[in-house]
């Protein structure tokens, strides 16, 4: 279970007299730096530490509700071929994956470890996205309800809750739906209206999450549906506030680092591991 203990904290805390006078009302008693996370030594662990991760991933998604029929994948990029990346073998059912299920396919389509099919739809978009972002490690998409109900309007979304904020000004539209991507012409122009976000709203068809981790990619899914499904709710209710552009701004930077979501993830793996072990079988 080592590959799954979560970095630690680097924490500061002052000595505490006995006085009470050392507790300074003003003075922040723990300082948490979320980015200060160590990497893992050498390729193998990094590897491992990825599939674990993405298996684990594709677990909370059915839990979710992202698992309509055959629709949806996540893929993480190997630590040692750049161009190759880890994905969902097509036609097993998300609740099931285990990291031995994961298949490593390389830039042509063409499976180099693991028993397939693959989702050619998978291949064409994400395929396209680790080529045009080499940052990225990580892309999920799937089709879930609220992301696939928002997507039909044909905009981006407003910053409405501090959650969403996590959003602002950092995602896209891609508003020229032809079907089914079965091509990686159709996932190269989706790259590009990602660009440098960390998500895409595709026209009638659903939502996007890219980022520099399995955690953060896959967090960013599940936030994003939920930013969702808030607008939803709150454009049938009424005519929602939307939080002005400076403060949407300073938010933005403050919920939507892919360290918080990387430790957002950690705190969902754990119970997960805990019931469905066999996951990093």
């Amino acid at each position: 279970m080592t590959n799954l203990s979560h970095a630690r904290l680097t924490v500061e805390n002052p000595a505490l007299a006995d006085d009470s006078s050392a507790l300074k009302r003003h003075a922040p008693l723990r300082k948490f730096w979320f980015d200060d996370v160590p990497p893992r030594e050498g390729v193998a662990a990094e590897r491992r530490y990825r599939q674990e991760r993405l298996a684990v991933a594709f677990r909370l998604f059915a839990r979710y509700g992202f698992d309509q029929g055959l629709a949806g994948h996540i893929t993480a990029r190997d630590p040692q071929w750049p161009d190759h990346f880890w994905v969902n073998p097509f036609g097993k059912h998300f609740s099931r994956i285990r990291v031995s299920d994961l298949l490593l396919v390389n830039a042509q389509g063409e499976i180099v470890v693991g028993d397939g099919p693959v989702n050619q739809a998978a291949f064409a978009i994400h395929a396209a996205i680790h080529e045009a972002r080499p940052d990225v490690v990580a892309a999920a998409h799937t089709h879930s309800l609220y992301g696939k109900a928002w997507s039909t309007l044909g905009r981006m979304l407003d910053p409405l809750t501090q959650d969403s904020c996590a959003f602002y000004r950092d995602h896209a539209l891609f508003d020229d739906f032809r079907g089914v991507v079965l091509d990686t012409d159709e996932g190269a122009r989706i790259a590009a209206a990602l660009a440098q976000h960390k998500a895409v709203i595709l026209k009638n068809h659903g939502i996007l999450t890219a980022g520099p981790s399995v955690e953060a990619a896959s967090w960013w899914y599940i936030a994003l549906d939920s930013a969702c499904h808030a607008q939803l709710l709150a454009e049938a209710a009424g005519t929602p506030q939307a939080i002005p552009h400076d403060v949407a701004t300073l938010t933005h930077e403050q919920v939507g680092r892919a360290s918080g979501a990387l430790f957002a993830f950690q705190s969902l793996l754990e119970g997960l591991v805990e019931a469905e072990p066999d996951v990093l079988n």
